[in-house]
């Protein structure tokens, strides 16, 4: 395709790879996790979900049932051409469900009807993304869990309610977290949008907990003292894997923001489970590769 030299076998292999395994980076968490875990109940939880993750890869089999709901971000230059990517990426993850690497959950909204693919209007979910000046184009594709869905929260503080150092804000996160429980699939990582409308915030909070490595810290000093406190707090709460107690209930907590107006702060909370379904690869002019979470294989 274009300068890039990408292959429809290419994105194939990228969305296989995926359905059978999950980012390094998360993988890299959860086994420093089983170390530090002082619940033996929680620490067998933890080293079952580690195993499963070994077995999906060995066997070629999904690495979890659900297939979540595939999102791509497409972060391009002036060079890019996209016309290859809008047409592999649908017709990877149609061809990866008639193989089996993912389960048919996509329905219409209302009639519930599934065509049996993981085809529909909107899936995948495409953000374009563009930046002046980059010479590689970025591809993030996100197959997020569905039942982490169920815990999510979207609302609108005010400067009253978001409260002295924010005290608002977290007193949100952690009561939206204790509410949720076992359901999101603990140990969950949270991604926070906090600015713009209501629209803006759920996008970023999408953006920031599936494109951002779970490992990584926040450039704004302000949010990554946040993000770390709000981390240790979440975990403080004593929920656990799949909400059995233990000390690991999230990995990772990533906030993303915009400007907003004077007299609103949006919020929206969205967890994502351990099972970090997801490729990153920076495509070069000149055919290299940069991949971002693992290694294709």
């Amino acid at each position: 395709m274009g300068d890039f030299k990408i292959t429809y076998e290419e994105i194939f292999s990228l969305v296989h790879n995926m359905c059978t395994g999950i980012s390094s980076d998360v993988l890299e968490i959860m086994n420093k996790a089983l170390v530090k875990e002082s619940n033996q109940g929680a620490k067998a939880l933890l080293q079952s979900m580690i195993d499963n993750v070994g077995q999906a890869g060995k066997l070629d089999k999904p690495v979890c049932q659900s297939p979540g709901l595939p999102t791509v971000y497409i972060r391009f230059g002036d060079q890019a051409d996209l016309g290859g990517l809008s047409k592999w990426l649908p017709q990877a993850v149609v061809e990866c469900t008639k193989k089996g690497y993912i389960r048919p959950s996509i329905v219409h909204p209302l009639t519930r009807y599934n065509p049996g693919d993981s085809s529909g209007v909107g899936i995948p979910n495409f953000e374009y993304q563009y930046r002046p000046g980059q010479e590689y184009m970025e591809v993030i594709m996100s197959a997020k869990g569905c039942g982490a869905e169920l815990a999510n929260l979207s609302t609108i503080l005010t400067p009253a309610t978001l409260g002295t150092n924010y005290v608002g804000l977290k007193k949100l996160v952690l009561e939206t977290v204790t509410k949720g429980g076992g359901f999101p699939c603990p140990p969950s990582a949270i991604g926070i949008g906090i600015g713009g409308q209501m629209d803006i915030s759920a996008k970023l909070s999408r953006e920031a907990i599936s494109t951002r490595d779970w490992r990584d810290q926040h450039p704004d000093p302000l949010f990554a003292s946040l993000e770390k406190e709000l981390l240790e707090n979440i975990n403080s709460l004593g929920l656990g894997p799949a909400g059995i107690g233990g000390d690991t209930t999230c990995l990772a907590v990533k906030i993303g923001y915009a400007a907003t107006h004077t007299a609103i702060c949006p919020v929206t909370i969205n967890f994502h489970c351990w099972v970090a379904r997801r490729f990153g690869v920076r495509f070069y002019p000149d055919g290299r590769r940069e991949y971002l979470f693992q290694e294709a294989k």
